[in-house]
C-alpha cells in the first residue's frame, strides 16, 4: 500500500478548536491501520461473490459473515496493541465505555453491505481514530477497485498516495450529485433537482469519499446515518477542502451518547453546498 507523508499540524491548530499534534504523532497508528486495512481488504475479497451467509440484523438490514469476520479481524489487531483506545463499531454492541477513553476507533466493517451481498463493488471498508472527539486519522477502502481514501489532522486528504481535492461546481445547476438508490425512490430528487445530474452508488462512506476525490460535486441525503457510516469521511472531505454537515446544515458531532445524524449534505465547494441545504429546507417546507 502507498502511505502518503504524515503532515505536523501546527500549535494555532488549537485555537479553531482542533487538536494539536506534532510530527509523527499518528505515525504508528497509520502503520498500525493500514495493516489492518490490508488484512480486512483480503478477508472481503475472500467472500466476494462467493455467496456468504447473510441474514436481516433488524428490519431492512442484513449482514454477512464477512461483516463479522471482518470487524473480528480489524478488533483483534488494533486493540492487541492500542488496548486503553475505545471502540465503536457497527457489529459490535455499544457498551457505553468509549466515552471513558480519549482515543477511539469507529469501525465500519463493510459499509454498503446489500451492495456486498448482491456481489457489487460498491462498498468500502470504513475506519476512524477520533481523539477528543474529533477524527484525527482516517481510512476508506474499497478493496474491489483497490482505491484506497485517507486523511490525517492536517495533514491533506489523500488517495493511493496522491492528493486529492474537490470539485468547485459553484451551482445546482450542471452539478453532478451523489444520493442513494432508495432515496432516489422514495424522494425523486431528480424531479425535485432536474439542473443536476444523480448516480446511485450502494456505500455512504465511499460517496463521500468520491465528493471529497472531485469526481462527483456532492451529496444529498435526508436519511439518517451513524458515527461508523460517516466518521472517516468527515475528516477526509475537510482535509481535502470539501463541506459537510447534516441535512439541516448543522455542524456533526461525532462519538457522543447519541449517534445517529438526520441527513447529510456534503459539496466540494461552499456556494454548492449553500444550495443544496437552501433546496433542501425549501423541499422540506413544501410538505
Amino acid at each position: 500500500m502507498i502511505k502518503p507523508p504524515l503532515a505536523a499540524c501546527g500549535k494555532e491548530d488549537t485555537l479553531h478548536g482542533r487538536i494539536s499534534l506534532n510530527l509523527g504523532d499518528l505515525q504508528a497508528d497509520h502503520e498500525l491501520l493500514s495493516t489492518a486495512v490490508d488484512e480486512a481488504g483480503a478477508i472481503a475479497r475472500r467472500y466476494f461473490r462467493a455467496d456468504p451467509k447473510s441474514w436481516e440484523k433488524e428490519p431492512g438490514q442484513i449482514v454477512t459473515e464477512a461483516d463479522i469476520a471482518i470487524d473480528r479481524s480489524l478488533h483483534t489487531l488494533i486493540t492487541t496493541e492500542r488496548p486503553n483506545d475505545g471502540w465503536l463499531s457497527e457489529e459490535r454492541r455499544d457498551d457505553g465505555s468509549r466515552s471513558q477513553c480519549q482515543r477511539v476507533w469507529v469501525v465500519d466493517p463493510i459499509d454498503g453491505t446489500r451492495s456486498f451481498a448482491n456481489g457489487v463493488a460498491e462498498f468500502t471498508i470504513s475506519i476512524a481514530l477520533m481523539m477528543d472527539g474529533q477524527p484525527v486519522l482516517a481510512s476508506i477502502s474499497n478493496p474491489i477497485t483497490m482505491e484506497h481514501f485517507e486523511a490525517t489532522l492536517g495533514g491533506g486528504a489523500w488517495l493511493n498516495g496522491t492528493r486529492i481535492t474537490p470539485s468547485k461546481q459553484p451551482s445546482v445547476d450542471g452539478s453532478s450529485l451523489l444520493a442513494s438508490w432508495t432515496e432516489m425512490k422514495k424522494r425523486r430528487w431528480q424531479e425535485l433537482m432536474p439542473e443536476a445530474s444523480f448516480t446511485t452508488i450502494g456505500s455512504l462512506a465511499y460517496k463521500l469519499a468520491l465528493v471529497a476525490a472531485g469526481r462527483y460535486s456532492g451529496l444529498v441525503s435526508l436519511r439518517s446515518c451513524s458515527d461508523w457510516d460517516i466518521a472517516a469521511a468527515v475528516l477526509i472531505l475537510k482535509e481535502a477542502g470539501a463541506v459537510i454537515s447534516d441535512g439541516q446544515g448543522q455542524s456533526i458531532q461525532l462519538n457522543q451518547s447519541t449517534l445517529r445524524h438526520a441527513g447529510l449534505v456534503a459539496a466540494g465547494a461552499e456556494p454548492l453546498y449553500t444550495a443544496l441545504i437552501s433546496r433542501l429546507e425549501t423541499i422540506r417546507s413544501s410538505k
